[in-house]
């Protein structure tokens, strides 16, 4: 595992690079999605499949970008789902991304991931790993130091609704403005890796993406974004579930880039999410 983890950082220090030196301009090729990839999404995504193929231990890896997972190893122990870049679209205004990692065993599916990991990419390069605990770390010269352990509060202060609210179904509007009403503050850039580091960092809150009209599943990717986050946030004293109220890591993968509606938050947060989408 810890392998993994150096991986993970040897990865970050060179996306950071390219972050500085890279263009910022369109690829002429399609993510999994079939969203038009920059030119820096797809050195991102290059630069992790490079680091993560030297660990023998690693089995199989998968990419947001990428349609199908790839076997690097066929002894190997681990499967590794990542975001290359979450956020990307982002950089040209000069706002924080990030990289989020999933390392599990035997399949993708929630109960077998195992540890997780973030990295974010903003005025200082942080790292955040959950294994037994989540640890925080910082880039200074050429290592990252250890900051803290993070810790979720019982009841947080932010706000992060995410989706277009045109669509959003009532009873979920209701949610985000019972919120408000109790004086929780807006907190959304557009990243799901800043925003969710906000919440963690500030002890709690809620980040939501909800099924909607237009998108009845929801946006993020359960292997690649949301498996990971939903580690963090049980670890860290907090919650994850769907609109179901089913915890995250109890849903299965399905297809490599199937998604779900999500929501991540300190437990007082999350029972108001289950109290709001009840009755829906």
């Amino acid at each position: 595992m810890t392998e993994i983890i150096e991986a993970i950082k040897k990865s970050a220090k060179r996306i950071q690079k390219a972050i500085n030196e890279e263009e910022l301009t369109y690829a002429q090729s399609c993510n999994s999605s079939g969203e038009q990839q920059l030119k820096l999404d797809v050195q991102s995504d290059m630069i992790i499949e490079e680091e993560l193929s030297k660990i023998a231990s690693i089995k199989t890896i998968a990419s947001e970008e990428k349609s199908d997972p790839i076997t690097i190893n066929e002894n190997g122990t681990y499967l590794v789902g990542y975001d290359p870049l979450d956020g990307s679209s982002l950089v040209d205004v000069n706002l924080s991304v990030g990289s989020i990692f999933g390392i599990y065993e035997k399949s993708f599916d929630g109960k077998n991931l195992i540890a997780s990991a973030y990295v974010v990419y903003g005025p200082r390069v942080e790292l955040v790993v959950a294994g037994v605990k989540v640890e925080r770390f910082v880039l200074q010269e050429d290592n990252f130091i250890f900051m803290q352990e993070i810790c979720l509060k019982d009841k947080g202060k932010l706000n992060a609704p995410g989706a277009t609210q045109k669509h959003w179904y009532p009873h979920h509007k209701e949610l985000v403005e019972s919120l408000f009403q109790e004086g929780y503050r807006l907190r959304y850039s557009g990243g799901m890796v800043p925003d969710l580091h906000q919440i963690l960092c500030k002890g709690g809150g809620l980040f939501s993406y909800p099924g909607t009209n237009d998108k009845p599943e929801g946006k993020l990717r359960r292997v690649f974004e949301v498996f990971p986050f939903a580690y963090i946030f049980e670890k860290a004293g907090g919650e994850a579930i769907n609109d179901k109220g089913v915890r995250l890591l109890e849903l299965e993968c399905g297809n490599i880039h199937a998604t779900t509606p999500c929501f991540f938050g300190s437990k007082y947060e999350i029972e108001k999410v289950r109290e709001f989408y009840a009755n829906a």
